[in-house]
């Protein structure tokens, strides 16, 4: 098995550090707002690179945290007027929420900033010690990036490129402008915690680091996150734990691609952003993850308008296939379940190399194909084919529902999206159809795709589809 490696820049054959055992830690979300689709994304990722290794037979203990305390969570208090924690605490309740109706599973451990403030403090303390941080007369704590010679190591820059675009601290006591908080002094009004420098709260940065620690030691497997927290949030984990073990912190590092909407960067600022319980309201959770699944995690994910209504209706058609199965009433051989085990074989072997999911949804189409096929000349080979589909592909969350019930919620669903106009008009070329009246049933065709609408025939019937 494989997995690229963002510090090495190449994909190295995964061995984890301790026999059969696997430590695994995501960043989790800052919870100053709902869930948008890149939350969702990154929350998805990883729980299938987690789920993907236990298929394997390894011991998986992942972890993910919630950022529950920082300056967006603080101006977020300011703006509502709720308190600082009674509002991360709301976020967090929303946000669990609607991860569960996105249906990823919960890591095996949760982690909090505002649980873990001893454990930061303890961390911050030790760095100072050691000589790697200093505090200020104002009550700040800053790490000392020069006393840490591997810094840009992650993101390959130097310490002179520290500053390029990444927003810092302006305080006259830092030593060196890239210096980054430890610890932050309180401003009135904030939130804080007492620390042997003054009322305070963490900075962001050594959050992860010292919650890592406390769950798992000294090193971990695998680090994942957004690409985006390559630098500086990443390469400061890395400094800081790094400065105070003494041991190289973490053997893999995972990045996702990012999300753009149409081209763009999907940011705030913008305006462009997706919220997760919106597209939930839209499409079903399966549709916007094999939207998501398409692209190989490493890569950016452009959102047109057009990729959700396309996976829905991918998927409409897999669940059609998978009725008209049922329906045929096939029963396979044990012959047949095991020639439909080249589904998992050449699944793993997507997956086995460095969790190729846009190759391993690419082989749904011929294996459906096969399947239609055979489900209309009554070979029970289709029935095999369906089952395995299902099983290995649950991985991914696919294919989790009953079929009746999937067919028959997208027809309903995009019947009632269907102007009486449309309609008409498909009723009126269906009835030229049945008589066999072939130029007026083309010239409707023509119409209603001029209305925006494609149409699809069958032995029973006709679907409508936007386009």
């Amino acid at each position: 098995m494989k997995i690229y490696n963002s510090l090495t820049k190449r994909k190295e054959e995964f061995i984890p550090l301790e026999g059969n055992k696997v430590k695994m830690y995501a960043c989790g979300i800052t919870v100053s707002g709902e869930a948008h689709i890149g939350h969702g994304y990154q929350a998805l990722i990883y729980d299938i690179m987690r789920k993907y290794l236990e298929k394997q037979g390894y011991d998986v203990t992942y972890a993910r945290n919630y950022t529950d305390v920082d300056d967006k969570i603080i101006a977020k208090s300011r703006e509502t007027g709720i308190p600082a924690d009674e509002y991360a605490a709301k976020m967090i309740e929303n946000i669990n929420a609607i991860m569960e109706k996105f249906h990823v599973q919960d890591p095996n451990v949760w982690l909090k900033a505002t649980e873990n403030i001893e454990n930061i403090i303890g961390f911050v303390s030790t760095l100072i010690e050691k000589g790697h941080a200093y505090p200020t007369k104002n009550g700040d704590v800053y790490f000392d990036v020069e006393s840490f010679p591997g810094y840009g190591k992650l993101s390959n820059r130097n310490i002179e490129d520290a500053l390029d675009g990444v927003r810092v601290d302006n305080d006259d006591e830092k030593k060196n402008a890239y210096d980054f908080a430890l610890w932050k002094s309180a401003k009135p009004g904030e939130i804080y915690w007492e620390s042997p420098w003054g009322q305070g709260r963490p900075g962001w940065h050594i959050e992860c680091s010292a919650m890592n620690r406390a769950a798992f030691g000294d090193q971990i497997d695998i680090h994942g996150g957004g690409r985006d927290l390559i630098f500086p949030h990443h390469e400061n984990e890395i400094a800081q734990t790094e400065a105070l073990t003494g041991k190289q912190f973490v053997k893999y590092w995972t990045h996702n691609g990012l999300i753009k909407v149409n081209g763009q960067k999907m940011s705030k600022s913008l305006g462009n952003s997706l919220l997760l319980a919106d597209l939930l309201e839209k499409y079903s959770d399966e549709a916007v993850k094999f939207a998501l699944l398409a692209t190989n995690y490493r890569n950016d994910i452009n959102i047109t308008d057009d990729l959700f209504p396309d996976a829905e209706k991918h998927l409409y058609d897999f669940y059609s296939a998978l009725l008209a199965v049922e329906k045929a009433n096939l029963t396979a051989t044990d012959a047949d379940m095991v020639a439909a085990n080249v589904i998992d074989e050449e699944f793993n072997a997507c997956m086995s190399d460095d969790f190729n999911t846009a190759l391993a949804l690419s082989n749904l189409f011929g294996y459906f194909k096969e399947m239609k096929k055979w489900t209309t000349a009554g070979d029970a080979k289709a029935a095999a084919y369906a089952a395995q589909i299902r099983k290995t592909y649950s991985l991914l969350g696919l294919f989790t529902k009953p079929a009746a019930e999937y067919v028959a919620w997208f027809d309903a669903k995009n019947a009632e999206d269907i102007p009486a106009d449309v309609k008409a008009v498909a009723e009126e070329r269906w009835a030229a159809r049945t008589n066999r009246d072939w130029a007026k049933s083309d010239e409707l065709r023509a119409k209603l795709m001029e209305m925006g609408y494609a149409v699809k025939d069958s032995k029973t019937g006709y679907e409508l589809t936007k386009i």
